[in-house]
């Protein structure tokens, strides 16, 4: 039962991504050539909806769908580390003209090659966790 909420839920979310335009390759290319505010709009939103729901879910002690407590762990800050994260991912942002999200909504309107994308960020995912130990965090 609760796998049907969890599609249930990525339905929803490969809707709005559809009806947003956040799967628009020429949106996300808008985006880096500083031409529309459109994918800066959404990018914003989910920013401040996400900000918003992380401190509502500390101030009344949420649960998971499981019951279990939902823990927010603090992380050490280091800009370095989301400098070099956010360029690495925002390059290849640029360059597949699709963030993780939408890959798999992309896979749902038929655009075969994007599981190249997908597979290529699997495999990276893979690469990292075999390296993680060495890197510098």
């Amino acid at each position: 039962m609760k796998y049907i909420k969890y599609s249930l839920a990525g339905i929803l979310f490969g809707v709005v991504m559809t009806k947003s335009e956040a799967v628009s390759w020429f949106r996300i290319q808008e985006m880096f050539r500083f031409e529309s505010f459109h994918m800066y709009g959404i990018i914003g939103t989910a920013v401040i909806l996400g900000a918003a729901m992380t401190f509502l879910m500390k101030k009344r002690k949420m649960k998971t769908l499981d019951g279990a407590q939902v823990r927010f762990k603090a992380k050490e800050n280091s800009v370095k580390r989301y400098l070099i994260g956010g360029t690495i991912f925002g390059l290849g942002w640029a360059m597949t003209g699709a963030c993780p999200g939408p890959m798999f909504t992309l896979v749902g309107h038929g655009v075969w090659s994007i599981l190249i994308v997908i597979l290529s960020a699997i495999l990276g995912t893979y690469v990292y966790g075999r390296t993680r130990g060495s890197l510098p965090h």
